[in-house]
């Protein structure tokens, strides 16, 4: 049997690091699993997820130039259905601030509309660069607002 990439195996772990796991693969052959390639969540510590003597099914995503194999286990599964975003619903005031910075620069009345669902990756990209950018100049607006009350203090 010969490993080509977008193969499927199984294997059984052999050795866990810092930055992935090791896998005994078919034939006598092993490969090494990235941390980044353990699961669709964030893996702190992959020993978490795996331990030795394990069996795991994996994927071969790559073998370079010197033969080194290297695996998924996450690709193997289809990614996790991602629950719909509801909104929150609290008529466009943030909970969980003790009441700071509701309504700040808007009409008395204004409602925040609650963002359309983006469909497609432009519209996802277009919404998190607005969110990205409001977000950086309130930053701003508080550092600013911030160093100027320090600095008068510090020169009396």
């Amino acid at each position: 049997m010969e490993l080509t990439v977008g193969s499927i195996l199984d294997g059984k772990v052999t050795g866990i690091t810092k930055f992935g796991a090791f896998v005994a693969l078919p034939e006598g052959r092993s490969g090494l699993v990235h941390i980044s390639e353990i699961a669709y969540s964030y893996v702190n510590e992959v020993s978490d997820h795996l331990q030795e003597g394990q069996q795991v099914r994996v994927k071969i995503i790559g073998i370079d130039k010197a033969n080194r194999i290297n695996l998924s286990i996450k690709q193997v599964e289809p990614p996790p259905q991602r629950r719909p975003h509801t909104g929150g619903g609290g008529g466009g005031q943030r909970s969980g601030n003790g009441g700071q910075r509701q309504d700040r620069g808007r009409p008395v009345g204004y409602v925040r509309q609650a963002p359309k669902e983006p469909t497609d990756f432009e519209d996802r990209l277009k919404q998190f660069m607005q969110s990205s950018d409001s977000k950086l100049s309130e930053l701003r607006y508080i550092e600013k607002k911030g160093s100027g009350r320090r600095g008068g203090r510090n020169r009396s």
